[in-house]
């Protein structure tokens, strides 16, 4: 293991569990269970980080919560990648990218943002999509994805990429540099947030760069993952939220809420 996967894997990737690494999505950022470490905000078409840069100050400031890393998409768009120490259920990160936006993106069309991890409705059954790994592969014209230093985020909003490979030891130490969201700091900042961090993830189309599930090719900032919690039917991921303990009891009423339309009166459970 090299220090840029140290780094990648102390911040964004699923717990090994065993001894093993975790068995999740294509990304590798969502676990066998549907929980992640890593969420991603990203504000695109065009790129605007006078806006982003909002959300980057005000989690820091009024939510006092470690810094988030800054990348450029590689196509046309900016990212924030938030880490948290313990893992989560996939609804409850979208929660607080939600409460996010609402708060401090209100008044930018919800068209040009994306939260990560989401899910996909279009597909049967239900997927989780989230981001791929950066720094990424480059897209075509051989623009690339990759994190950047705050000081310089603003020099890339005409062109939100790299031209050449990021390299592999800058990349490192600006992510040597952040801290994980300890569970007590991300239940106080739900907290803070209010209701607008309450609702479970809706049915989306993917965010900038995100393919659709029918597409062959992913982008540079998404790729499609297995279905829910890997192997689980939608019931029973929404079941599982449901009797969590652990999950915020808004979340458990949200799960509820969404479990309605697969019961009928011919199936009393």
């Amino acid at each position: 293991m090299n220090r840029l996967q140290h780094e990648l894997g102390r911040l964004y990737l699923p717990l090994a569990t065993g001894g093993q690494d975790a068995d999740g999505d294509e990304s590798g950022l969502i676990d066998a269970a549907g929980r992640v470490r890593a969420m991603v905000l990203e504000l695109a078409r065009p790129a605007d980080w006078s806006a982003l840069s909002a959300v980057w100050k005000g989690v820091q400031i009024d939510l006092e919560l470690p810094a988030p890393a800054i990348a450029v998409s590689g196509k046309d768009g900016y990212q924030l990648w938030f880490s948290l120490c313990e893992p989560v259920p996939a609804p409850q990160a979208w929660a607080f990218l939600h409460a996010l936006r609402e708060r401090y993106l209100a008044g930018i069309n919800t068209g040009r943002i994306g939260l990560m991890p989401t899910q996909d409705g279009r597909s049967l059954p239900p997927q989780l999509l989230h981001s791929a790994q950066l720094p990424a592969r480059p897209t075509e014209g051989g623009r690339w994805a990759a994190f950047v230093a705050p000081d310089l985020a603003p020099v890339f909003a005409q062109e939100p990429w790299l031209d050449l490979p990021p390299n592999p030891d800058g990349q490192s130490a600006l992510l040597s540099g952040l801290e994980t969201i300890k569970a007590a700091e991300f239940e106080r900042a739900m907290a803070l947030l209010g209701p607008a961090s309450a609702p479970a993830p809706a049915p989306a189309p993917p965010a900038s760069g995100a393919a659709p599930p029918a597409a062959a090719e992913a982008g540079p900032t998404s790729t499609r993952p297995p279905p829910v919690g890997a192997g689980q039917s939608p019931k029973r991921f929404l079941l599982g939220v449901m009797n969590d303990d652990s999950v915020a009891l808004d979340l458990r009423i949200e799960a509820a809420k969404a479990l309605l339309p697969y019961f009928d009166e011919s199936d009393p459970r």
